[in-house]
């Protein structure tokens, strides 16, 4: 197959719009030579249509797109030099897995020989080398999908599309083939551009995200950084569960904020004080279910202690989920290692302790204050 990949694909201020929407609103990015780049987001946000724009599915009305130094956003789509792979496979019912993959190659008048060397190569790499003489139909759902990959890549594109690929197999099959997916992408070296509404699979399988709202591109990063160090609560709320209590600011001492919630309990946070955390100022706190530790035979640490009422006791193996009620309208929902949690149940008492540094601050638009 071929060598690693030196296409970048560069997007500049880009805008497509359809009757009575703007599908995409400005968007830039940088995906670099090489990398596995997800567009992350909820139903109807604008990813598909991003991506079937630099396929050249459809025109922008405005911005421009780049593989490298050279702009293709006037160049038709079987001249783009991309391979894509669609949510619902789009292989041909009535032809062999051979003749699936070669379909690409015809079109681009490949020799004979040349051909059969790359469709078995392609083969190979999906690990469907016995399978080339089969009809669709006498394949699962796994090996179609890996059908659709072994067909974009045969022609050796410069970046590979994929739209939600996995989204019609089951759970487990999603699991173990995103790491193929990956696996394969890395074999390759090929610049790729996945989209996926699944949280998960975008955290597992990217070397970098971006998270689309509206068509709106609202943060670009590592998982680790997507993650654990969200720019907006819009962010926080999609990528993962989260906690937010309302909260204001009774303290800067030091330099770090400290803010109360209703019914009274405070916790101290490592965010900075700046014209933004002036005392009275009202904000949210948040933090993720899993930061929160349970405190047990008293030993509660001296500060940042929430303690409320058990509503209930989820038993789910190797945690335990706890709805939790603290009062004055806000409530929380924990995840701590059965281990740990001990036998609190519902109706009973549960103090937990939150970490100074696991506690993020965002204003009362969703804005990040700090972490």
């Amino acid at each position: 197959m071929n060598p690693k990949s030196e296409t970048r694909l560069t997007i500049q201020e880009l805008v497509v719009e359809f009757p009575g929407l703007r599908a995409v609103d400005g968007v830039s990015l940088e995906v670099q030579p090489g990398e596995f780049f997800s567009l992350l987001g909820p139903s109807g946000c604008g990813k598909t249509t991003l991506l079937r724009t630099i396929a050249g599915f459809y025109r922008q009305d405005h911005g421009s797109i780049f593989f490298n130094d050279e702009r293709i956003d006037g160049i038709p789509a079987h001249r783009r030099d991309t391979g894509m792979v669609f949510q619902h496979y789009a292989i041909f019912p009535h032809l062999s897995v051979a003749q699936n993959v070669a379909y690409g190659l015809r079109a681009r008048k490949a020799s004979k020989r040349e051909k059969a060397e790359r469709v078995r190569d392609a083969l190979a790499l999906v690990d469907l080398t016995d399978l080339a003489q089969r009809k669709p139909r006498q394949l699962s759902g796994g090996q179609q999908q890996r059908v659709a990959v072994a067909r974009a890549i045969v022609i050796q594109p410069r970046v590979l599309l994929m739209d939600e690929p996995l989204a019609n197999l089951d759970a487990k099959l999603r699991v173990r083939l995103r790491t193929d997916l990956r696996e394969l992408q890395q074999r390759l070296g090929i610049t790729t551009i996945y989209v996926t509404h699944d949280q998960e699979e975008a955290l597992s399988l990217s070397d970098r995200i971006a998270v689309m709202f509206d068509g709106q591109v609202h943060q670009v990063g590592t998982p680790e950084q997507i993650y654990m160090e969200p720019t907006h609560r819009k962010v926080a709320e999609f990528v993962g569960e989260g906690i937010y209590l309302d909260a204001t600011v009774v303290d800067t001492a030091a330099g770090f904020a400290t803010v109360r919630l209703a019914g009274g309990p405070t916790l101290r946070t490592n965010v900075r004080r700046d014209g933004a955390l002036a005392k009275g100022t009202e904000l949210i706190a948040s933090f993720r279910p899993h930061e929160a530790k349970v405190v047990r035979n008293g030993t509660a640490t001296a500060s940042n202690l929430l303690t409320g009422i058990v509503m209930h006791r989820i038993y789910l193996g190797d945690v335990v989920r706890y709805h939790v009620d603290l009062g004055h309208g806000q409530s929380v929902v924990t995840e701590h290692y059965a281990s740990e949690a001990g036998r609190v149940g519902d109706g009973e008492t549960l103090t937990m302790h939150v970490p100074e540094q696991c506690i993020t601050l965002f204003d009362a638009d969703g804005a990040l204050v700090g972490r």
